[in-house]
């Protein structure tokens, strides 16, 4: 059984996201609900979908998302107490075309064995549905750290984790969860092989309701920037290749000038410098600092 786990604040495109899930060619699925004690109820959509999937919702009695989007995840993932073996985090925007499970369980002993996540093709979409991007196809069999490096996308939604490693896993709350998705996918497939769908789409919802699509919150995306590639090369280091090593320390840096004024990124990316790289190249680094905060 596949187990669909839906966060749920947003009601503007939830209709579409119910009906995406009632159009499904193969129902051996169940939706878990959880409500971020949302201003705007969807107990009037579900009585509308009642009988054409099967669902648990539960409202939750604090807002935690709007400052801890992470632990909102956490929380409608352990609504999730049956035998499922595999699960899904579908967005309250984001849009399944009407074969992903069926697609899903014909492919099943394709992935059965090693394989910890399972992952669509994506299409992204505006507020009216419209396509805006091209389809995202995926190598079929892709080793996780690879498709940091290649040019690609990437979503919570598109992705279908294997329970038991999902939930022994701690999603890392980077702000505004940006890149917390990611590191989930690295973490839960051990950094090892993720099997790619081509066949089915998950169509991703770019609006100004949505993180992505919101150009208001770039301070924050580029905090999170920088924790994400400080973490993968203070923790995660050995999982990478040297080249690979080399760009992503350059999206440190890259990331660290977003936001110069920060002692505490600058005392971090320090530390990444004297731990793997040279003197000389730590010296280059603080020539190119000096210059930027001169032109300031």
């Amino acid at each position: 059984m596949l187990s669909i786990i839906i966060p749920y604040y947003k009601i503007t495109f939830f209709d579409k996201t119910l009906q995406s899930l009632a159009e499904q060619t193969n129902k051996e699925f169940k939706v878990f609900i959880g409500n971020d004690n949302s201003k705007n109820s969807p107990l009037e959509l579900l009585d509308k979908y009642k009988d054409k999937f099967t669902f648990q919702y539960v409202k939750f009695k604090a807002n935690v998302g709007s400052k801890d989007l992470v632990q909102q995840w956490n929380r409608c993932i352990e609504l999730d107490k049956s035998t499922s073996e595999w699960m899904m985090i579908l967005g309250d925007d984001d849009v399944l075309n009407k074969n992903v499970v069926e697609e899903f369980y014909k492919q099943r002993n394709r992935f059965e064995g090693s394989i910890n996540v399972v992952r669509f093709s994506t299409i992204k979409i505006n507020e009216k549905g419209d396509f805006i991007s091209d389809k995202y196809y995926n190598p079929i069999i892709e080793k996780a750290t690879d498709f940091l490096f290649r040019e690609t996308r990437s979503s919570l939604s598109e992705y279908v984790f294997r329970k038991n490693n999902l939930k022994k896993t701690t999603i890392k709350n980077f702000p505004l969860a940006w890149y917390s998705d990611v590191l989930a996918v690295l973490e839960v497939s051990s950094f090892n092989q993720i099997y790619s769908i081509n066949e089915a789409v998950v169509n991703v919802r770019i609006s100004n309701e949505s993180i992505s699509g919101s150009s208001n919150n770039m301070s924050e995306k580029s905090r999170a920037s920088f924790q994400f590639y400080y973490y993968l090369l203070n923790d995660k280091y050995e999982f990478f290749t040297e080249n690979q090593r080399q760009i992503l320390f350059q999206k440190l840096k890259n990331s660290y000038f977003d936001r110069k004024k920060s002692l505490i990124n600058f005392l971090k990316i320090s530390s990444i410098f004297f731990k793997y790289f040279s003197t000389k190249e730590y010296l280059i680094f603080l020539k190119s600092l000096c210059i930027k905060v001169a032109k300031l």
